[in-house]
C-alpha cells in the first residue's frame, strides 16, 4: 500500500485564506484612518458648535473672534429677541416661517409632481428627439442658478395676475408664486436626472408581467414604478424643501413687501455692512432656529435620503 498523500486545502478555500488576510490592515493605517476621520469631523463639527455657542452668548458681541463652548452667563436671551422682533420691519417669526414654508412645500411637490412624469418618459419610452431633450435638460443642470435670475426677473415681471371676481390681483414677479416658478425651474433638471437614473434601475419585467395581467401603462406607473421610486422621490422631495427653505437670490430679488419676506432675506438683513455693526449672538440663534427644522426632517429620514441618493446615481 502507498503512504497516504497529505490533504491539501481546496484551490478556492486558500485562496479565500490569503484574500481575508490581504484585508486586514495594519494598525498603523488604521490609526491613519482614525485620525483623517476625527479631521473630517472636527472640520464639519466646528463651524456648528461656533455658532451655537455664540447665540447662547449675553455679551452679543460685535465681532466673532473668540470661541467659548460655554460663555460666562449663557443665556437664551438671543432667540428670544430674534422671535420677537426677527428684522427690522414689524413682520412676526411666524410670518417669515409661514412665507419660508408655503415656498419650500410647493417647490418641492411641484420639482417632484412634474420630474417624475418626465423622468418616466426618459426611463421607458423611445420618441423621437429623446437624445436630444436629455442632453438640452443635462445643459440646463450645469447653468448656477444666479446665471437665471435676470431672465426670469423680465419674464416674470411682464405678467400680471388680475381676477377681480376672487379680488386678486398682483405681479408675478413680486410673489411668492413667482419666486417658486424661479427656483422650480432650476430644480427640474436635477429632479428628472436623479429619478430617471433610479427609474433606470427598476427592472422592466415587472411592467411587461403586469401588462401581460391586463394592466394598462398608466397604471403599471402607479402601482409599481411609484411605489418601488420612494427613495427617489423622498430624496427629491426633501432637496427640494431644502432648497425653497433656504432661497435667498430670487426672493431678495424678486420680492418687495416686508409681509413676503422669507426667513433667508430677513437673516441676511441682519448683516451691517461692517463686521462690528452686525449683532452676531442674534445672528447666530436666528441661524439655529432656520437650520433647525431642516435638519429635524434629515435626520428623521435619513435612510430614504442616502438610498435614494446612492441608487439615483448608479444610472444617467
Amino acid at each position: 500500500m502507498t503512504a497516504p498523500e497529505l490533504v491539501r486545502p481546496l484551490p478556492a478555500a486558500s485562496e479565500r485564506v490569503r484574500t481575508h488576510r490581504r484585508r486586514r490592515m495594519s494598525l498603523s493605517r488604521q490609526l491613519l484612518l482614525q485620525l483623517l476621520c476625527l479631521g473630517v469631523a472636527f472640520t464639519v463639527l466646528f463651524p456648528l458648535i461656533w455658532v451655537v455657542s455664540m447665540s447662547i452668548d449675553p455679551r452679543n458681541i460685535s465681532r466673532p473672534y473668540e470661541l467659548t463652548l460655554i460663555p460666562p452667563g449663557a443665556t437664551l436671551d438671543a432667540y428670544v429677541r430674534v422671535w420677537n422682533q426677527p428684522s427690522a420691519n414689524d413682520v412676526s417669526f411666524l410670518t417669515l416661517a409661514k412665507n419660508s414654508l408655503i415656498l419650500a412645500t410647493a417647490t418641492s411637490v411641484f420639482s417632484v409632481g412634474i420630474g417624475v412624469f418626465a423622468a418616466y418618459a426618459f426611463s421607458r419610452l423611445s420618441f423621437r428627439g429623446r437624445q436630444v431633450l436629455m442632453l438640452l435638460v443635462l445643459a440646463v443642470l450645469m447653468l448656477p442658478p444666479v446665471a437665471t435670475l435676470a431672465p426670469l426677473f423680465v419674464q416674470l415681471n411682464a405678467i400680471n395676475i388680475n381676477i377681480p371676481e376672487l379680488g386678486i390681483k398682483f405681479n408675478l414677479r413680486a410673489s411668492l408664486l413667482g419666486v417658486m416658478l424661479a427656483i422650480t425651474s432650476g430644480l427640474l433638471p436635477f429632479a428628472i436626472w436623479n429619478m430617471k437614473g433610479y427609474l433606470d434601475t427598476i427592472p422592466k419585467d415587472l411592467e411587461e408581467a403586469a401588462a401581460v395581467d391586463g394592466a394598462t401603462r398608466n397604471q403599471s406607473f402607479r402601482k409599481i414604478i411609484l411605489p418601488l421610486a420612494t427613495p427617489a422621490l423622498a430624496v427629491t422631495a426633501f432637496l427640494g424643501f431644502l432648497a425653497g427653505w433656504t432661497e435667498f437670490y430670487f426672493a431678495s430679488t424678486f420680492l418687495t413687501k416686508p409681509e413676503d419676506y422669507t426667513l433667508a432675506v430677513a437673516l441676511n438683513s441682519m448683516v451691517g455692512a461692517y463686521a462690528t455693526q452686525t449683532p452676531w449672538s442674534d445672528f447666530a440663534a436666528f441661524a439655529v432656529l432656520v437650520a433647525a427644522p431642516v435638519s429635524i426632517v434629515y435626520f428623521a429620514f435619513q435612510r430614504y435620503i442616502v438610498s435614494g441618493l446612492a441608487l439615483g446615481g448608479v444610472k444617467g
